[in-house]
């Protein structure tokens, strides 16, 4: 099959974990007879540097013409403590899924059996928790009408939902949960916003056409607590932009490490698969980063973009080997810790090696 990639490395860490994603890539086009084509492209601060755009049109245009996108991480301090800066990285970031049409955040959120004493939750809580977050990624108060008036002394940013926006959203929702345990949480905050009174009322117009599935509705904060006591109780979890941002962070601890977690934006045209966390600034250069999360946005890819499923759970097979016998970073390791290029090269050399 023809592989044809985009490769947006980004900032901080980002080069690094990326370069070890596409050594599992590499592996496995070799080893199942695949054909790849891979092209790099400018992102974040390190666009903003270069040609002073955060997601320039030649980025735009090579990701529109892949199949697929492995993205890394962006952002840099010298924007982050400068609230004055016109141009920002995450603008990217920002554009990319507007442009891409990117609606949908799709993280799944898993534990591995041999990190469950790492989590901060007890083992009880977190042993077999499997639920996948969905959120909607191009609308809401991060896209919405923003400014600043009264001399600058009051600013406004307005959360705009469209029924468009939030019927495609649900459906995709009931599509993961069909697939799974057939289950979908609708989190909103309908007691006080309008916005997610929209959202109410469209589920539940929706939910007697999937008589197969069970739809229950919850507040965002209700649900945020009970990510944290009852985790094994959610299956799918659909919700708007900003809330689905603060979630799935939350989420992310209940691994242990914000870097095992991998994501799929999909949309209108071409996904883009990445970890969920940033750019971790304070670690670039010193190949100590986890690239675990990168490297299952990778499988991620081959599943979500091309339906190579085998693939896919070859190097998730990889990765769970990886940690079952210690080959990890030393934010999760319990005795030696080995580099970020170390990691990948194992995970590399398993998938080369698998019969």
């Amino acid at each position: 099959m023809k592989l044809n990639i985009a490769i947006l490395p980004g900032d901080g860490i980002g080069p690094e974990i990326v370069e070890q994603a596409m050594k599992a890539v590499n592996a496995i086009a070799e080893k199942f007879g695949h054909e790849l084509t891979y092209e790099y492209g400018l992102t974040g601060a390190t666009a903003i540097d270069q040609v002073g755009d955060p997601y320039p049109a030649e980025t735009h245009n090579l990701c529109m013409k892949s199949d697929a996108v492995l993205f890394g991480a962006i952002g840099d301090p010298k924007f982050d403590n400068n609230p004055k800066a016109t141009v920002r990285p995450e603008q990217g970031l920002l554009a990319m899924r507007k442009q891409l049409g990117l609606y949908a955040n799709i993280r799944p959120v898993e534990t591995f059996e041999s990190l469950i004493h790492r989590s901060p939750l007890r083992r009880e809580l977190v042993e077999g928790a499997n639920f996948v977050c969905i959120r909607e990624l191009t609308g809401g108060i991060y896209f919405g009408e923003k400014g600043r008036k009264d001399n600058g002394n009051t600013a406004f940013d307005t959360n705009t939902y469209t029924r468009e926006e939030i019927e495609r959203i649900l459906k995709l929702g009931y599509e993961f949960a069909r697939k799974r345990n057939k289950k979908l949480t609708v989190v909103d905050k309908a007691n006080v916003l309008e916005s997610s009174r929209l959202w109410r009322e469209i589920a539940q117009e929706m939910a007697p056409q999937n008589p197969d599935i069970k739809t229950e509705y919850m507040f965002v904060d209700n649900a945020a607590m009970q990510i944290i006591q009852w985790p094994k109780n959610f299956d799918v979890m659909v919700t708007e932009n900003m809330f689905g941002d603060i979630l799935t962070d939350e989420a992310s601890v209940i691994t242990g490490s914000l870097g095992l977690l991998p994501s799929a934006s999909i949309g209108i045209h071409t996904s883009v698969f990445e970890p969920i966390h940033g750019s971790y600034p304070q670690a670039a250069g010193k190949d100590i980063a986890n690239p675990v999360a990168t490297i299952l946005s990778a499988a991620m890819m081959f599943e979500y973009a091309f339906g190579l499923m085998d693939e896919g759970k070859l190097i998730r097979d990889a990765v769970a080997a990886s940690i079952t016998k210690g080959i990890v970073t030393e934010d999760i390791a319990e005795g030696k810790s080995f580099k970020t290029s170390e990691v990948g090269d194992w995970i590399a050399g398993y998938v080369a090696k698998a019969k």
